[in-house]
């Protein structure tokens, strides 16, 4: 399968991009498949989560933070039969002199443990540091969650720390450990 017109990433066996209106139904069904799998490591979802009143605030709460530069949402589909496998966004885009942004990432449960998220993790940073101009990528876990540390692990995130009460997650306020990431090169 061709990549399509939004894609702004792509790998071996991913295409990675923005999220289009037309993206609901995949959406929607990955998430609602998945939901006893991803909610556990995420804030609350709202009462009409997975609707398409949802995914309507969603778009325009990640276009309006798109262009103004302080968020950029994507999501990632297999580059072979175009499945939708999960999403990841860079929040909290900070320009000069910080020049970071926070990651973070979810996928389908049908999809763990095939490399997917990764390849993900790994192209999508790659591409915040020469498109984006990020010099340093955060992301933090919730103690435990020993898929996404691997994951972090994997491509070359650092454990830099522990944040007391960082987010609530599932509703409750959660530790994280805190990961970082600097664009690699000379200028460092």
């Amino acid at each position: 399968m061709r990549a399509r017109s939004d894609t702004l990433i792509t790998t071996a066996r991913l295409n990675i991009g923005q999220p289009r209106r037309q993206d609901y139904e995949d959406w929607a069904q990955l998430r609602r498949a998945s939901r006893s799998y991803i909610e556990p490591w995420e804030p609350l979802w709202p009462v009409d989560a997975l609707s398409r009143g949802d995914w309507s605030r969603r778009l325009s709460a990640w276009s309006s933070a798109r262009k103004a530069g302080t968020a950029y949402v994507l999501l990632i589909r297999r580059a072979g039969d175009g499945a939708l496998i999960g999403g990841l966004s860079f929040t909290h885009v900070r320009p000069w002199p910080a020049d970071s942004a926070s990651l973070g990432y979810w996928q389908g449960q049908a999809f763990e443990g095939q490399g997917y998220m990764r390849e993900a993790v790994a192209a999508s940073c790659s591409w915040a540091f020469s498109d984006l101009g990020l010099w340093r990528i955060e992301a933090g876990i919730v103690p435990g969650n020993e898929r996404s540390r691997r994951v972090l692990e994997g491509t070359g995130f650092a454990e830099e720390g522990r944040a007391a009460a960082y987010l609530e997650i599932a509703g409750i306020r959660r530790d994280h450990i805190l990961f970082g990431l600097v664009r690699p090169g000379p200028d460092r």
